[in-house]
């Protein structure tokens, strides 16, 4: 039988599209790709397959994940089966290198970036910035690792040298303009099936913490933009949001086979858009869902659903 085929590597994540799956009566399997084989000269199962492969597996102690599933991806699609966020999305996904250059390519305007590999490479990078403030990230991240807000290099020159440093998995570091935006929040665009679903507006004021899932907890991060403890709710999807970025994005992710994606943008005080983030292995936030009426899981269970059908 014909089933619909969920690669991944983290459970907190993947039980609510399954739980959609069961409610819609889809016949489906979870491909738990942590570590295994593959045969390259064997046959895939029919079926489709979706990726939720996450650039932060290696916080799971997940390390090779993300190697060992781009080989399964790369098996299946020569084998001519339909892998929704296939390939090139797990390319986007394991490096922000990657989508800033991919980006701008398109005509969408990332924060200024410079990537690094060691730490006097890393406060050099700094000083090439040539502005006051400056976030460092990690290439491969996911969950906002790395995220840190400076006000100056040595600042950045201290952290880098004391135990507290944290050696990104790839060993990329990256340098990046911080962006200022008149009110403590970015915005976090939802696509599926590779069109726009909603806008989420996620408060800032207590740091990057921006990951939507319910799961998702995040600790000892320091990018401060507001003092004052948020009185609404972290995540609140927009009612009516429109912008012309919307059909950038949307031209972006079918040029690069992307069907499922949150992108993420912050607003200068001028209100120029800056985007910095796509995640391909996107979760969604329950309250904000549930105020919102709009349930985004269920939507990728309605999209895998009718692309089952076509088979």
């Amino acid at each position: 039988m014909k089933k619909i085929y969920v690669i991944h590597e983290n459970s907190e994540w993947t039980v609510h599209l399954t739980r959609r799956l069961e409610e819609l009566g889809l016949p489906y399997e979870e491909w738990f790709l942590d570590q295994g084989h593959v045969d390259l000269t064997a046959v895939p199962p029919e079926g489709i397959f979706y990726s939720r492969m996450s650039a932060s597996s290696h916080t799971r102690d997940h390390r090779f994940a993300p190697e060992y599933t781009a080989a399964v991806i790369a098996w299946l699609e020569r084998n001519g089966r339909t892998v929704f966020n296939g390939s090139r999305a797990l390319q986007l996904e394991v490096s922000k290198v990657a989508q800033y250059l991919a980006l701008n390519s398109h005509g969408i305007r990332t924060p200024k970036t410079i990537a690094a590999v060691g730490k006097e490479q890393i406060i050099q990078a700094a000083e090439k910035m040539g502005g006051e403030s400056f976030i460092t990230k990690h290439n491969r991240a996911g969950k906002g690792l790395g995220v840190q807000l400076f006000h100056s290099v040595e600042g950045l020159r201290q952290y880098v040298n004391s135990p507290a440093f944290e050696e990104p998995v790839d060993g990329v570091t990256l340098i990046q303009e911080y962006i200022k935006a008149p009110e403590p929040y970015i915005t976090r665009c939802e696509f599926i099936g590779g069109r726009f679903f909603y806008a989420v507006q996620v408060d800032t004021s207590e740091g990057f913490e921006l990951c939507p899932a319910d799961a998702c907890q995040i600790g000892d991060l320091f990018c401060p933009v507001g003092e004052e403890v948020p009185t609404k709710p972290k995540f609140q999807i927009v009612d009516g949001f429109a912008d012309p970025i919307i059909e950038k994005y949307e031209r972006f992710l079918a040029d690069h086979q992307i069907k499922v994606a949150g992108i993420e943008f912050i607003r200068n005080e001028a209100g120029e858009i800056y985007t910095y983030d796509i995640n391909t292995n996107t979760n969604y936030n329950s309250e904000a869902e549930a105020a919102a009426g709009k349930y985004g899981m269920l939507e990728v269970a309605k999209f895998l659903g009718r692309e089952l059908e076509k088979l």
